[in-house]
């Protein structure tokens, strides 16, 4: 796991890397709504693969409706995270930071500690964020990354985006959040950030798989 360099004040809550608590969704941090969702999109490494690239390449962000902007590598090194396997063993890093790509558009693929402006809408729900990559994962059956909140939502919080390849050769994708309503309205009526969290999932979903094989 790769965890962006970043002062502290650049992100606007303090609870940085919780999207991957076991316990999320039993003790979020204070004033926040938790969420979880995964779906089964398919088996096998080459779905595995072909999946991971997808997230990495912002691939579900676009499809989703959401537009990127002003997208911006990190401004220092990066910390260089270690993850562990199973048996407690640590996992080197598979791939460099100077090993850098880039789509067929010009932007950089997903990195720790990138900031990047989204803009769009989700069934009527502002989209609108800053968001810096807070880590990144590129594990032999794991994908992902996750993206806190800078300024200009309205929620603070974190959202995290993985792919897993499991030993039964089932391939998941997986969306674990944390939303504080920020905007006025939001935190006057709460059922907002549920249903903007809901219509985001909605459209995650189709960006990675065009039919719903399943869900839990």
């Amino acid at each position: 796991m790769r965890r962006g360099t970043f002062r502290d004040d650049t992100v606007d809550y303090a609870a940085v890397g919780a999207t991957q608590a076991a316990d999320l969704l039993q003790y979020p941090p204070e004033r926040s709504i938790p969420s979880h969702q995964s779906w089964k999109i398919g088996s096998g490494e080459e779905r595995f693969r072909a999946a991971g690239e997808m997230l990495l390449s912002w691939h579900v962000q676009r499809e989703a409706g959401l537009a990127l902007q002003d997208v911006r590598p990190a401004s220092g090194p990066a910390y260089t995270g270690v993850s562990f396997d199973e048996e407690g063993q640590p996992i080197a890093p598979t791939r460099l930071e100077a090993d850098q790509r880039f789509d067929a558009d010009g932007t950089p693929y997903v990195g720790a500690g990138m900031t990047l402006r989204l803009h769009g809408r989700a069934r009527g729900h502002n989209a609108d964020a800053e968001v810096r990559v807070i880590f990144t994962v590129e594990e032999k059956r794991r994908i992902g990354f996750a993206l806190g909140t800078v300024g200009g939502s309205v929620v603070s919080g974190e959202e995290s985006f993985m792919v897993d390849w499991y030993a039964n050769d089932e391939v998941w994708f997986t969306v674990r959040a944390f939303d504080a309503p920020a905007a006025f309205l939001y935190r006057v009526f709460p059922v907002l950030t549920r249903r903007r969290r809901h219509a985001l999932y909605n459209r995650y979903l189709r960006a990675m798989s065009p039919m719903y094989t399943s869900s839990s």
